[in-house]
């Protein structure tokens, strides 16, 4: 006897491989288990304002990347006459503008999108070399050494440090503070006292994230390297983390904005939310981080569309499988009824099935008077495919007339298909009688119905077009389906009298 192992390992191996993909889906790309769901994109966008005096310009402002919760997605600039270009620097990524000669008031526009993505991909660039310490003179290095030290005895670590030389400049009566912020802003003074300390430290542009807001500013955060990544401090309050509703614009320190060849430069911030569907997101991130190309997602959305509809044909052959291996109905074909729900798909239930009568009906009508003429095999199915395309046209067309616009997706059912159905209970109904007719017409009708049923469900057309992986779990469930050697549901009957005994 043939082992089963090699079998049940296959199966295994499918769900394993199906759940995994899938499971990676969701973490790396973010795609929801259910539908409905929308994923929040924010729009920003940065006007510069300056003005040129005669000479050469040059602008250069630095341009957000991927970080923390948020995955670039798209950006563009705005700014007719100069010459732009997107560019990665040393000190990150920067946008700058270009033009020979400009005079009077200039505004230019950047403008980027950012998806909110908890798994999104971005690097980590530790610091190089040791802090650089700043040069105080003898009061301001005598307060600072007070203020290191007190920190220094409250702490336990570089995070603890910072946050208690945050504490020491909220903290109003304290005089060491109060001298060093007499030269220094808040932000270069934490920053001073953390180089002198050996702590990597750097200045970051954060923008808070508002709905509706404009002519926003960057509020300046500081931020340490802990050994393995750079921690977030807000030098007002002192909180740790990076809030959730908070972009870091400029993130290696570098200036915000550098006008050469202007005056009075000013940069401000515009921000719009608006929430995308799970697919919307989906692409755009692949199309971002030009992964996964050869995803469904990557391709046109007329190749989308159609191929949203194919995924669904293993749904409808595992529901067949387990009406006819499990139930035991009875149909007209194998998966006749499959092709017929994805007609039914597109011309809607109702609609479907009335067509569905029409044409069969017809058919086996005309179909009876062919077989009086003792026609060969070949001929007779090729006058059969010509009657049904004559009878869809004829329908469509007195649809059409009638006003009945639902009639006119009839034109969407397998003509061939049909044909060879007509052609089968043509033959079943000279061999078998009406009675096997109506049992095998009726099964494939139930089954298409049903097939239709869960072709249409908002879940099922969720998970098949964004997991690929649910077409290996379809194939294991159809191969265990297939290895059922038992009575079928519709026997039980036949085997009553036999259990009453």
């Amino acid at each position: 006897m043939t082992s089963r192992i090699p079998f049940y390992f296959l199966i295994s191996l499918l769900v394993i491989a199906g759940v995994a993909l899938s499971q990676y889906r969701h973490d790396v790309y973010g795609v929801p288990w259910t539908p409905g769901e929308e994923r929040a994109l924010w729009e920003l966008e940065a006007r510069i304002e300056f003005d040129a005096i005669g000479d050469p310009v040059k602008i250069s402002m630095a341009a957000p990347e991927t970080q923390q919760g948020f995955t670039l997605i798209d950006e563009s600039t705005s700014s007719p006459g100069y010459g732009v270009a997107l560019i990665d620097t040393d000190k990150g990524r920067r946008a700058e503008w270009s033009i020979r000669q400009a005079t009077g008031k200039q505004i230019l526009y950047y403008k980027t999108q950012m998806l909110v993505d908890d798994q999104a991909s971005y690097r980590v660039i530790p610091p190089k070399g040791d802090p650089i310490a700043v040069s105080l003179d003898n009061p301001q290095q005598t307060a600072a050494t007070a203020l290191l030290t007190q920190a220094r005895n409250l702490s336990a670590d570089n995070l603890t440090f910072t946050r208690e030389i945050i504490k020491q400049f909220n903290d109003k009566q304290n005089q060491n503070a109060s001298l060093l912020l007499n030269n220094l802003s808040r932000e270069d003074a934490i920053i001073s006292l953390l180089s002198l300390e050996g702590i990597h430290a750097r200045l970051v542009g954060g923008l808070q994230l508002e709905d509706g807001r404009r002519r926003q500013s960057i509020n300046l955060l500081v931020e340490l390297w802990d050994g393995q990544n750079w921690q977030l401090f807000d030098p007002q309050t002192g909180i740790e983390g990076k809030p959730e509703d908070v972009l870091i614009w400029n993130q290696q320190s570098h200036s915000l904005l550098d006008v050469v060849g202007g005056r009075n430069s000013n940069i401000s911030f515009s921000i719009i939310a608006q929430d995308i569907t799970p697919q919307q997101a989906t692409r755009e991130k692949v199309l971002a981080d030009d992964l996964l190309n050869f995803s469904i997602h990557s391709l046109p959305v007329e190749e989308q569309a159609m191929f949203k509809t194919i995924m669904l044909v293993p749904i409808g052959a595992l529901v067949v499988v387990f009406l006819r291996i499990i139930v035991g109905l009875k149909t007209s074909g194998t998966f006749m009824p499959v092709l017929i729900a994805v007609a039914f798909v597109q011309t809607q239930l109702l609609t479907g099935i009335l067509g569905f009568l029409l044409i069969v009906g017809t058919g086996l009508i005309i179909r009876s008077y062919l077989s009086n003429l003792n026609l060969l095999l070949v001929a007779r199915i090729s006058a059969v495919i010509i009657t049904v395309i004559m009878i869809i046209s004829v329908f469509t067309v007195v649809a059409f007339k009638i006003g009945l616009v639902e009639g006119l997706s009839i034109t969407f059912f397998p003509m061939i298909i049909l044909s060879w159905t007509i052609e089968r209970m043509s033959i079943l109904w000279e061999e078998e009688g009406a009675k096997e007719v109506l049992v095998q017409g009726g099964g494939s009708l139930l089954t298409a119905v049903l097939v239709y049923l869960a072709m249409t469900n908002d879940i099922v057309r969720h998970l098949t077009f964004n997991f690929v992986g649910m077409q290996l779990i379809i194939l294991a469930l159809i191969l265990m389906l297939g290895n059922y050697t038992g009575y079928r549901l519709s026997e039980l009957r036949r085997f009553k009298p036999l259990a009453e005994d």
